[in-house]
């Protein structure tokens, strides 16, 4: 066994005694390191996932016609229309290839096109 693994058993079972000692001054202490882990998990894990969520949906919504886009299969191509929930994308230029895809699926925008 490793020293961290001595560590935490014995502060494991010093929480146990102190548990069957303290009651609810017991219970603070068993349920502390689990507040404090989730607390840390929160801010490392949750938190920049809905900034990323966040900053992805507002790059979604301000997609427009003539953008280039990079989609999460790889492809890449230019936006021949939008609609609410899904794109008309241009893959090919000759001949002319047009696909319909979610807005979920486009990961970036590679270059910004005007309106035509």
């Amino acid at each position: 066994m490793t020293l961290n693994t001595l560590n935490l058993l014995g502060n494991l079972l010093i929480t146990q005694e102190a548990a069957q000692q303290g009651g609810a001054m017991g219970i603070l202490n068993m349920l502390l390191p689990f507040i404090l882990i989730f607390g840390i998990f929160y801010f490392l894990v949750i938190l920049p996932q809905r900034k990323q969520m966040k900053k992805h949906n507002e790059m979604l919504n301000q997609l427009k016609k003539g953008d280039t886009v990079m989609m999460s299969n790889g492809f890449q191509g230019r936006i021949a229309e939008v609609k609410d929930a899904e794109l008309k994308v241009e893959i090919c230029q000759n001949p002319k290839v047009v696909v319909t895809v979610q807005k979920t699926v486009v990961s970036s925008v590679v270059a910004k096109g005007t309106e035509e």
